[in-house]
């Protein structure tokens, strides 16, 4: 028998209601605590839930109303947090948009979403000017300075009023679309809900011991379900402090943690690894880390060695934009289960199945099904696609895992990365992670390239820590002696300055072959 969630009862004593009451509560319980920290900007949760009110009216004012896309094209700030919760009071769908993006891509999202008001960064005004025209957009609102084209930001928040506007947002309605990588087609929107990141949090909170007196440095960008979801909307919530970077720099970071005494830190593995290789990594005490977390992507087992010799305990977890968390490591587990993604979490049902639909046995990779009170409502307008990946409420991740023999979870890959080499599966991480052990190695990518022999065989693409000191084939088949299987060596290495990733600090493999 399944798990029976809270939210299947319906009682209206247990009805998840939209997030927005979230900021409202924060400013009656923590008015004056410091909620968000950005540059120059400090605002409490009482100032805070001002400028969303102020926002909110200023939208509805334009005509946005339930279930009215709004996307946004911002760097990380306070901005991006104010718009979330202002479409969240007035039951309006907010669209974070990866800020990398061309313009092509970016129209493609506006379109497929059908959003009628775009808020974008300055910088990127002429992006801006040219998707407005093309996707059709009624309103747009500038950050920065004052456009001709657009309303300025903090010019619009100051001609509204910040009364609560009155709206009704139930749990079930969709509160957030948010599109996926789209590393091999068009990106789909995933349709999350109130209750969908309500539920998200609640998964965070049970698994990780967080507290009001906590503080999180943002670094990843928020167009991110991760850097969105795993610590900045949970400690808002909690009644933390958030303080925000609105990009990424390894120094930055080590710097902001001793000086803030951060307590929390989410970032993706490729930020993690940029932060171990800071010159002098070794000079900076990371102590005050009680929580540090890392998604995304598998982490280099090396990184978590480096940063536990100075006292962080780094811990993984997995999930995707579709359903976050999924699992998520115990910290008094971080030494014991090194590597892994930890066990479901609480609200989490998953099975793994085999290449016949069955569930796989201990230490047998399969792929990942889940079924959870966070999971996506579907793909926007995209009903096909849905039901390809969804059966009798179960989600088909396309993940590929293994769970030892006390249920701990450890990443193999994305189903369709497996290389079959002479009718093996080799799965791209394991080799990563014996690569990423060589001292003159920075960063590894594994793929699979044709060949008539054997079908497939492993190329493996390399980042140097010294060019200087360049390494062969027959050095990297020398070092994974006794480390894998013949078969899983690399047969082809090429060298590169840097690995291509998505914004989301995942290697586009598809790139490297």
């Amino acid at each position: 028998m399944h798990n029976i969630y809270l939210y299947e009862a319906r009682e209206e004593w247990i009805c998840v209601r939209g997030i927005g009451q979230w900021v409202i509560k924060r400013s009656q319980l923590s008015g004056s605590k410091t909620a968000l920290i950005c540059k120059d900007r400090e605002l409490t949760y009482s100032q805070l839930n001002s400028r969303i009110n102020r926002l909110a009216n200023g939208l509805m004012q334009l005509g946005v109303q339930k279930g009215t896309r709004v996307a946004v094209f911002l760097t990380n700030g306070t901005e991006i947090l104010e718009v979330m919760f202002a479409c969240a009071k007035i039951g309006a769908i907010f669209v974070p948009v990866n800020f990398r993006l061309s313009v092509e891509e970016v129209e493609y999202i506006l379109k497929d979403s059908g959003a009628s008001v775009f808020i974008y960064h300055q910088e990127y005004a002429l992006l801006a000017a040219e998707v407005c025209k093309r996707a059709a957009i009624k309103h747009s609102l500038s950050v920065g300075d004052e456009l001709a084209e657009a309303f300025a930001y903090e010019d619009f928040l100051a001609k509204h009023g910040d009364s609560e506007p009155t709206s009704d947002v139930d749990g079930d309605e969709v509160q957030m679309i948010m599109y996926t990588s789209g590393t091999t087609g068009c990106p789909k929107g995933a349709m999350l809900t109130h209750a969908n990141t309500f539920w998200n949090i609640v998964q965070i909170l049970i698994a990780q011991p967080i507290v009001d007196t906590d503080t999180t440095f943002t670094v990843a960008p928020m167009f991110h379900s991760g850097a969105m979801t795993i610590l900045t909307l949970t400690l808002l919530y909690k009644g933390g402090t958030v303080i925000i970077a609105n990009k990424f720099d390894p120094v930055q970071v080590l710097q902001t943690i001793e000086r803030e005494k951060i307590t929390c830190m989410f970032m993706v593995p490729a930020m993690w690894l940029a932060v171990t290789q800071v010159p002098d990594f070794a000079k900076y005490t990371l102590r005050s880390l009680r929580i540090s977390i890392s998604a995304a992507a598998p982490c280099p087992t090396t990184v978590i060695k480096l940063l536990r010799q100075k006292g962080v305990a780094l811990i993984q977890a997995f999930g995707l934009s579709e359903v976050a968390p999924v699992a998520i490591l115990n910290i008094q587990d971080a030494d014991r289960k090194s590597g892994s993604v930890g066990k479901p979490a609480f609200y989490v049902d998953i099975r793994i199945v085999n290449e016949y639909g069955q569930d796989a046995l201990s230490e047998e990779i399969g792929e990942l099904l889940v079924r959870a009170p966070n999971l996506m409502q579907g793909y926007w307008e995209k009903p096909q696609e849905t039901q390809a990946v969804m059966q009798k409420g179960w989600f088909s991740t396309g993940d590929c895992l293994w769970k030892d023999a006390e249920g701990y979870l450890y990443v193999a890959g994305r189903k369709k990365d497996v290389i079959i080499t002479g009718g093996e599966n080799v799965y791209p991480v394991e080799v990563e992670q014996v690569l990423y052990r060589h001292p003159n190695i920075k960063e590894a990518a594994v793929v699979g390239v044709s060949d008539e022999k054997w079908g497939e065989v492993i190329k493996a693409v390399i980042v140097l820590k010294d060019p200087k000191q360049q390494i062969n084939i027959a050095g990297i088949k020398a070092f994974c002696e006794g480390k894998l299987a013949r078969y899983k060596m690399p047969k082809v290495v090429e060298f590169a300055s840097v690995l291509p990733r998505n914004a989301s600090g995942k290697i586009l493999k598809k790139c490297l072959l």
